[in-house]
């Protein structure tokens, strides 16, 4: 094991990835790192990333600014539960007086799991915690030769303690990093560099040509599917919208009137207007069967244009804006996308 750990933290020393974030080694930096980062490629993260650091330089900032601000800020990252818990989770840190530096307090943060929590503290303050995601799953698993299914609870702990019992206690943060920094370039989920491997003669999966078949992945959660009808009606200059409500996705965000349909028969319908309200004639389809993939979700939307000089009555949830200040207004990826046929 000592062997293994030696070879991650030289591989790092040369390899290892140039980050802005890395610079420093600033708890609020990293922190705020890590949660953009989680379900983001590093290359889009990192533009993010420097946004945030450059609107909100210090925690105070982001702190201090509306939900709406930072939800727009957001824009495109998706998973929007992560900026509206950044958002709680920098007030804490406000509340607190600073940064927490144990990992309980760390832990204690609206949005911070294990994986954050250690990640945040082995590279900030040098704490012997371990970081266990996809990356270091996948290495150790092939390394030596763990058939647990990734992602049960008996995955959890067995990789947590072994990341855990490999962690140098001079260099957690080096080690961590270099873990994440090898699953990402060498160790890859497809066609890994096992020419270029240092870790190739002692890894498992190498010597058995299993490379491919680890690591065992769990079952995968059915993808459910959801028909959406969008009209964008304008009066007056003015644009119809409503904020989505808590507990299903895009809480918080803002979108256009929306029908939501059964099933794909009844969307088909949409395209010959038979399920739009009495009011909305007159519609124009701007785009129809527009595809928008969420992890556990395919999306379908159609998108149509409703100009009148009256207002029809709408639910009391949604407002008239101008549609000049429409960009103030944060909205899913998809919503952006749609407008983009305006």
């Amino acid at each position: 094991m000592q062997v293994f750990t030696q070879h991650i933290l030289q591989w790092f020393d040369v390899h290892g990835r140039d980050l802005p974030w890395r610079r420093d080694r600033q708890p609020y930096a990293i922190w705020l790192c890590e949660i953009i980062m989680q379900q983001t490629r590093i290359a889009q993260g990192t533009a993010y990333w420097e946004r945030f650091m450059q609107t909100y330089p210090r925690v105070e900032n982001l702190a201090a600014a509306s939900e709406d601000d930072v939800l727009r800020l957001w824009e495109g990252l998706g998973y929007y539960s992560r900026a509206r818990n950044l958002h709680t989770a920098a007030r804490q840190i406000v509340q607190m007086g600073g940064f927490p530096n144990t990992l309980e307090g760390i832990k204690s943060l609206k949005g911070v799991g294990d994986y954050t929590a250690a990640a945040i503290a082995s590279i900030a303050y040098g704490l012997p915690a371990a970081v266990v995601d996809g990356n270091v799953y996948r290495v150790l698993a092939r390394y030596f030769g763990i058939e647990t299914p990734v992602g049960s609870t008996a995955a959890k702990k067995e990789f947590t303690d072994l990341a855990q019992s490999l962690l140098p206690e001079d260099r957690p943060g080096d080690f961590n990093e270099g873990m994440m920094d090898f699953g990402a370039m060498v160790c890859t989920p497809a066609a890994p560099d096992c020419a270029q491997c240092p870790l190739r003669e002692g890894c498992f999966a190498y010597r058995r040509n299993r490379v491919e078949t680890l690591p065992v992945k769990k079952e995968a959660v059915a993808v459910k599917e959801r028909f959406l009808v969008y009209i964008y009606i304008k009066s007056k200059g003015e644009v119809a919208i409503h904020k989505r409500p808590a507990g299903d996705i895009w809480q918080g965000l803002w979108e256009p009137y929306l029908m939501e349909t059964a099933d794909a028969q009844a969307q088909a319908a949409a395209g010959s207007q038979s399920v739009l309200p009495s009011w909305a004639d007159g519609a124009r389809l701007l785009r129809g069967k527009v595809r928008h993939q969420l992890t556990h979700r395919t999306l379908y939307a159609d998108f149509y244009l409703l100009e009148k000089d009256a207002r029809p009555s709408l639910p009391d949830d949604y407002r008239w804006v101008k549609e000049t200040e429409l960009d103030r207004y944060a909205k899913p990826r998809l919503i952006e996308i749609l407008l983009e046929s305006l």
